[in-house]
């Protein structure tokens, strides 16, 4: 077996969420979540794992398509799933992404730098987690913890 890192590319000004699922229609049910919010844009891919084995992509922005298409090829890991949104975050969809039957797991959803741990062997490539940012600088004080709350509450996420 042999272990690599694959960095993913992110969406300009957007998020990038990352799972696993089994099941060919998981493109189109996570696209049929993702539509239904007012201002979303996304683009998604899902690499089969069996029979002919294609990347499956759907999306409302070509470019959002293609950027999830071209992480899929990268890692080129059966059954993983690769969503870019711009125009929301992910916290808007997650829940309803991980009730979708198909999914497994989501190993991220994130605006960060990221990278996928791929575990490759005679058989083909999987995702073992990602690292996700950077590691920390510091324990919060009292000012960071009251510039945290009040941005939640600018954005509308706490009242």
């Amino acid at each position: 077996m042999n272990l690599h890192t694959v960095a993913l590319e992110l969406p300009p000004d957007g998020n990038l969420i990352v799972g696993q699922a089994h099941f060919i229609k998981t493109a189109e049910d996570l696209a049929e979540i993702v539509a239904v919010i007012p201002g979303a844009r996304y683009g998604i891919a899902f690499c089969e794992a069996s029979g002919p084995r294609l990347i499956r992509t759907e999306g409302n922005e070509p470019a959002l398509v293609a950027l999830a298409a071209e992480n899929a090829r990268r890692v080129g890991a059966g059954h993983a799933f690769y969503i870019a949104l711009a125009g929301i975050f992910p916290i808007t969809v997650l829940e309803a992404v991980k009730r979708c039957p198909e999914v497994c797991r989501v190993f991220c959803a994130t605006g960060n730098p990221v990278e996928a741990i791929v575990a490759e062997t005679d058989q083909g490539r999987g995702i073992l987690g990602v690292v996700d940012g950077q590691p920390p600088l510091g324990l919060e004080d009292d000012a960071a913890r009251t510039k945290r709350r009040e941005f939640l509450r600018a954005i509308g996420y706490k009242k």
